[in-house]
């Protein structure tokens, strides 16, 4: 049966469709009146939503592709790792790395499988895992080994480095060493040139203040045995020096400045502590006139100070006065204690008195100088007499004798008759003799002698022959007093030796040669058997040095010819003179006589027979060329003993 409608659902459902129509045309119509107000901000709405949109999605796939990325990365570098790590223990084990493939293996960064080995294993019985426990513990003993190589050779790196560090050390040491050396040589260079130019000013009749001193230092040094490079022999006898202070008196200002810089120009280049305390007590002296002399200009134009301080300076020298270096040393000491004491005193005055009594202790020392120098001027004095003296008495018997007297090599030990001699017969007379000196001009010491009369002189010769002859034991003679039981040597012997000598002197020298006859005191004198029989005396001689500059690499880097390097020895030239050897068919001979602690010198001995002492000159300690074609020589020909030679010269090649 059909199914019957009811109205009023009918109608409800009518109202709600009318309802529903109703809010979509009201609906439709708010829409248009938007559309119809907004219609150009739709479109830019709209717009600005999809661009929203489409900017989280692509956020959304960016950070997809970021995470999928890092993770790529992350897997990436751990299969590097892991692929290094097994790179780096195949190159532990072969020593080899990709870059360092001296084979072009293009496997060599893989791990080799050994697929034979683990046959044989398997053949053996062993399981893998024994075998990979095998391989291990290999592994394990090869890097032990490995590491204990790396660190050997590590430790000889670090022993390499020290060594070359130590080498490095001493070679600045040495460097260093040389260069004290050069400096040392240099200062001695400058003193030398400081000597040379003052002794040449003085024989030029030129000298400065500077001269006069180092003219009184020469003299001062002389007892000592320390050479002077003022070269005057003894022209500087003929200058009269007073104390060295005094030289101040007649100086200016400006001369006195100009000696305070030459006194300190020696100061900085003298090494002889005589000389250092010498020009320190000049320096004290000269600081001392310096001031006095600017306070004197300064107080010139006011003549009650000037007035005053001639009172004070007059006072001090009253009281200084007369005192020697000791008196002075104990006042220095109570002044001292005094200004020290703290009791109310005039303090300029004592400070002024104190600084008096020190330039006045310098004075002193500077007198007992003086002192020294005028007794040594004296005693060359004495013997410039003596030679001159006794050259003139060889010259006069030279002159008298007859030229065909006798001949001194065959002269026989007794007179010869005046019959039995060729040639005429000379009657003597009174002209022959020289003239007696008068007592005037002859020197102090030979006027203070005992004169005796002759009848006096042969009473007492013949006294003592009688008690020599009369004795069973006769002690052996050890003064300088003439023995008449001693062979003289005869007249003319001595005039061959000059003459030798002279015509040494007189050949050229070389360039590069000098003058050497600084002869060497003997420490122990050799006795003779025959100085009973024969008078021993020095031979004469006429040596030369050779000196020239070596050019090895250090020179060559620090010198040129322009500056050239100092000279060194390189050779000598000995030329020894015994015209009157009793026994002539023995030559003379010469030894080198080594010193201990000395390596740098050794003694140079000659020894010949009687009547000739021995002699013995320093010479450098250096390897002799004893080829003939290097300048060497030794002979003894017609009394002449010649000693030439050179020092071997080493040339090195790399």
């Amino acid at each position: 049966m059909p199914r019957s409608r009811s109205p009023t659902r009918h109608s409800s459902r009518r109202d709600d469709g009318d309802r529903y129509r109703e809010d979509r045309d009201r609906t439709e119509r708010t829409k248009r009146r938007h559309r119809s107000v907004s219609s150009d901000d739709a479109p830019r709405t709209r717009d600005r939503s999809r661009s929203r949109e489409r900017h989280k999605e692509d956020s959304k796939k960016k950070k997809k592709r970021e995470k999928s990325a890092e993770r790529r990365a992350r897997k990436e570098t751990k299969q590097r790792l892991r692929a290094e790590e097994e790179s780096r223990q195949v190159a532990e084990l072969s020593v080899y790395t990709a870059t360092d493939n001296p084979f072009h293996d293009a496997n060599l960064g893989q791990q080799f499988k050994w697929h034979k080995k683990a046959e044989k294993e398997k053949k053996m019985g062993l399981s893998a895992l024994e075998a990979q426990q095998r391989d291990a513990q290999r592994r394990a003993e090869a890097k032990r080994e490995l590491e204990i190589l790396n660190k050997r050779r590590a430790e000889r790196e670090i022993e390499q480095q020290l060594r070359e560090e130590e080498e490095t050390r001493m070679a600045r040491l040495a460097d260093s060493a040389q260069m004290a050396d050069w400096l040392a040589k240099d200062g001695d260079f400058q003193l030398e040139q400081e000597w040379k130019r003052a002794g040449i000013r003085l024989k030029e009749k030129r000298a400065k203040a500077i001269d006069f001193l180092a003219l009184n230092l020469k003299y001062a040094s002389a007892a000592n045995g320390e050479s002077d490079g003022l070269d005057l022999e003894d022209d500087g006898l003929e200058i009269d020096l007073d104390e060295p202070y005094a030289i101040f008196e007649n100086l200016s200002l400006q001369q006195t400045e100009e000696l305070r810089d030459d006194i300190q120009r020696y100061l900085t280049v003298e090494k002889s502590e005589t000389n250092i305390d010498f020009w320190t007590n000049m320096m004290v002296v000269c600081e001392d006139r310096l001031e006095r002399l600017n306070r004197d200009r300064r107080i010139g134009q006011d003549p009650r100070a000037a007035d005053v301080n001639a009172a004070v300076e007059s006072e001090i020298t009253g009281l200084l006065s007369g005192k020697n270096y000791d008196q002075l040393n104990l006042l220095q000491g109570q002044i001292r204690a005094k200004l020290e004491s703290g009791e109310p005193v005039d303090t300029d005055y004592w400070e002024s008195l104190l600084k008096s009594v020190f330039v006045w202790k310098a004075k002193s020392k500077l007198k007992a100088v003086h002192e020294v120098v005028v007794r040594n001027r004296l005693e060359q004095l004495r013997k410039k007499q003596r030679d001159e003296a006794l050259q003139a008495q060889q010259e006069l018997l030279a002159g008298v004798q007859p030229d065909a007297d006798m001949d001194v090599e065959g002269q026989a030990d007794e007179d010869v008759p005046m019959e039995e001699m060729d040639g005429d017969y000379v009657e003597y007379r009174p002209d022959m003799s020289p003239p007696p000196i008068p007592a005037t001009k002859l020197a102090l010491d030979d006027r203070e002698l005992e004169v005796i009369s002759e009848k006096a002189y042969w009473k007492d010769l013949f006294t003592l022959r009688h008690s020599v002859t009369g004795s069973r034991f006769v002690a052996k003679v050890t003064t300088a007093a003439p023995e008449p039981e001693v062979q003289e040597a005869p007249v003319g012997v001595d005039m061959a030796s000059e003459a030798m000598y002279r015509a040494e002197a007189e050949r050229a020298m070389e360039e590069e040669e000098e003058l050497f006859n600084l002869e060497e005191n003997i420490s122990h004198p050799t006795t003779y058997t025959w100085e009973d029989k024969y008078r021993p005396r020095k031979p004469r001689y006429f040596n030369r040095v050779h000196t020239g500059y070596e050019w090895n690499k250090y020179n060559q880097t620090h010198y040129d010819t322009d500056n050239p390097p100092p000279k060194v020895v390189q050779g000598y030239k000995f030329n020894i003179f015994y015209p009157d050897l009793i026994d002539k068919s023995k030559a003379p001979t010469y030894k080198i006589v080594r010193e201990p602690g000395n390596d740098d010198t050794v003694l140079l001995h000659f020894t010949a027979g009687p009547p000739y002492e021995d002699i013995a000159f320093r010479v450098v300690d250096r390897e002799w060329e004893y080829s003939h074609k290097r300048g060497f020589r030794s002979s003894f020909d017609r009394g002449c003993l010649s000693l030439w030679f050179n020092f071997r010269r080493n040339f090195y090649r790399k």
